[in-house]
């Protein structure tokens, strides 16, 4: 089960029986709005706050993956959810809603493949047959926590990135077709000492580095041996940087295996600066788009390192650095799972 210092293998190979990804009217305009299973045309969603309008989007995303994988809320053994409000609010209280038991999980833009790493594990040993796991994020009522309101119309600098509106749940099973969950490496706490807020992809860069080195020495692994190596929501300068550290250590790879949620989200010429970001932008491009093409064929076995800058507005205000990780999950997909 443990391969090497940091690495599960699941011998079982857990299903991703359903997947499902909402977004907003940002997004409905990006590369890939077609792999979206619901948009919105604004970003109230018919609620009285933004952050209403978050739990709503990860609502949404849950019973989208239920209905696809044709089960109700009753068959949902546990949730395992989060986002990035104080206390995860949206995820809380859309826990309530499904009404199964709910593990809460903060690796602020990370938590999507620390969810999917958790929930393998659980259904991998037994412990569930149907597991709901899923991430969200929302562009107002996240910039309003850990920047300026919108509607202050405060200037950011070409490192900053755009907060996705938007919300992935995968609906994890023991039996059933879908991609498998074969492996998860967990990430550490790297702090490089960057303190700029408006430069998250900088600063998750070398944690990115260190789970892909640690997961591909635990598996005995090439890069090569991955059809596509994708990190969260690095964004143009943090994806560049990866790539430095990677080949500075004697990893060259493949640049076009290798990409960036922040980066395939979103159209040339949105002005999103460095890319997209939020814990939603993993999860919506990895349990929308990126399945669709393992479905299609395109993508037997990919590699998604989900980062996470582990800052919080209280933090920042103290002086801190900014604390950054990366979990990374091996899904494979041959067409004929079963």
């Amino acid at each position: 089960m443990m391969k090497g210092h940091r690495t599960w293998i699941f011998e079982n190979k857990p299903a991703i029986v359903a997947a499902a990804a909402v977004g907003g009217p940002f997004e409905a305009n990006g590369r890939i709005a077609d792999d979206f299973d619901l948009l919105h045309e604004d970003l109230w969603l018919g609620e009285e706050s933004y952050e209403k309008a978050h739990k709503v989007l990860l609502e949404e995303a849950f019973f989208k993956a239920m209905e696809k994988g044709n089960i109700t809320k009753e068959h949902i053994q546990f949730i395992i959810a989060g986002d990035l409000i104080n206390q995860m609010t949206p995820s809380n209280f859309a826990a309530k809603t499904i009404g199964a038991p709910y593990i809460g999980v903060f690796g602020a833009c990370s938590t999507s493949m620390e969810g999917l790493a958790l929930g393998a594990f659980i259904v991998n040993h037994g412990g569930a047959q149907y597991v709901l796991t899923g991430a969200s994020s929302h562009n107002t009522a996240v910039e309003k926590q850990f920047r300026y309101p919108t509607e202050y119309g405060g200037q950011k600098p070409p490192t900053a990135q755009w907060t996705v509106t938007g919300a992935g749940a995968a609906l994890i099973s023991s039996s059933g077709a879908g991609p498998r969950i074969v492996a998860a490496t967990m990430g550490r706490v790297v702090d490089m000492g960057l303190t700029d807020p408006f430069n998250m992809g900088g600063a998750m860069a070398p944690a990115a580095v260190d789970t892909i080195e640690a997961h591909l020495r635990d598996m005995q692994m090439d890069s090569s041996d991955y059809d596509l190596i994708v990190t969260g929501d690095l964004g143009k300068i943090g994806r560049q940087v990866s790539l430095d550290l990677l080949r500075e250590h004697g990893l060259n790879l493949d640049e076009e295996k290798y990409q960036d949620c922040g980066l395939l989200i979103y159209r040339e010429g949105q002005p999103v600066l460095s890319g997209a970001s939020g814990a939603g932008c993993s999860a919506a491009v990895v349990y929308g788009h990126l399945l669709n093409r393992m479905k299609r064929g395109e993508l037997k076995r990919i590699l998604v390192v989900a980062t996470g800058a582990l800052l919080s507005p209280l933090s920042f205000q103290q002086g801190e650095t900014i604390p950054c990780i990366a979990h990374a999950v091996a899904i494979e997909y041959g067409g004929d799972e079963e």
